[in-house]
């Protein structure tokens, strides 16, 4: 996908955050990635959220997907339910390259998927900037699963260190016939390492891509990191509307008012990818500060409706 070059700006203060999307079709294993900028706006005071069975007591929660991570150490994903992305990614300046298999993606026979960043090429990997310096992964399943509306939830550790930036989020079914942002976008949770105690949340669509995307920022108390323990990072997606929470506390709501009279482009299917990315034009490059390797811990990631 070409990416008009007004859409690559310079890079904004720390508040805001780059995202991104495909340039190929979606349905092999292999796919050219681009990105775009993201912005990130204020956010409504926070309050508790009511689990998907509670918010409607009548109709218990259904499971529409759920991988537990369950299997022996050292072994692959389910690939009945993910498939792997390999190359890299130009337009967001990444330093990463995304390999195949279980190199860097793989289950840690505790009940975790572990996605390791490591600063190596062992396959001479070539990158937009040369050889690559380092590797990691970057899962989804377009073809495999999608979804409109529900509870989507995954509880994570995230990895600590400049250049750092995992990533849990969904893109719309018909980015192949559509593009990007036409699909859309849900990011149900970024973190980049220069704000260890912030993850963001966003929505992208048509007139509010890049450093227009719709989102805020929810900080730990007590200047807390991410990365010192897991957390659960959730959206509530109905229709006309997409809420975001962390460990139960909702911290932003999102409906078709926020878009400034622009397309609301959630009431269709999307699914769901995650990565984590190496540097780029939001988290920075990492610096002599960056210990390898980093890794993305992943308990669990689940998919319930109210049926």
């Amino acid at each position: 996908m070409t990416v008009h070059p007004s859409e690559h700006t310079m890079r904004r203060p720390a508040k805001r955050r780059r995202t991104m999307m495909y340039a190929l079709s979606l349905l092999c294993c292999s796919a050219a990635l681009t990105a775009l900028p993201a912005g990130a706006s204020a956010a409504p005071a926070p309050h508790t959220a009511a689990s998907s069975t509670e918010s409607n007591a009548a109709a218990p929660a259904a499971v529409a997907f759920a991988d537990e991570f369950d299997g022996a150490a050292g072994s692959a994903v389910d690939g009945g339910k993910w498939q792997i992305e390999t190359g890299d990614n130009v337009n967001n300046h990444e330093r990463q390259y995304y390999t195949a298999g279980n190199n860097n993606a793989a289950l840690d026979g505790q009940g975790n998927l572990v996605i390791t960043a490591r600063k190596e090429n062992p396959g001479n990997y070539q990158c937009w900037y040369g050889t690559c310096e380092y590797t990691s992964s970057r899962l989804n399943t377009s073809g495999k699963f999608t979804q409109t509306y529900g509870h989507v939830e995954a509880r994570m550790k995230v990895p600590r260190g400049q250049g750092m930036w995992p990533a849990f989020w969904m893109l719309g079914a018909d980015i192949g016939s559509v593009g990007w942002p036409n699909s859309g976008e849900i990011d149900v949770m970024e973190n980049v390492g220069f704000e260890p105690g912030t993850v963001h949340g966003t929505l992208h669509g048509p007139g509010y891509s890049g450093s227009g995307g719709i989102g805020a920022g929810y900080s730990l108390p007590g200047g807390a990191a991410f990365a010192d323990a897991f957390h659960t990072f959730a959206v509530d997606w109905a229709p006309d509307s997409v809420t975001w929470s962390v460990d139960g506390t909702v911290y932003q709501r999102r409906t078709p008012a926020d878009l400034n009279g622009n397309p609301w482009v959630f009431n269709k299917p999307f699914f769901l990818i995650l990565n984590l990315a190496v540097g780029g034009y939001w988290p920075g490059d990492p610096d002599g500060s960056t210990t390898f390797p980093q890794q993305l811990v992943v308990d669990y990631v689940r998919v319930t409706t109210n049926n």
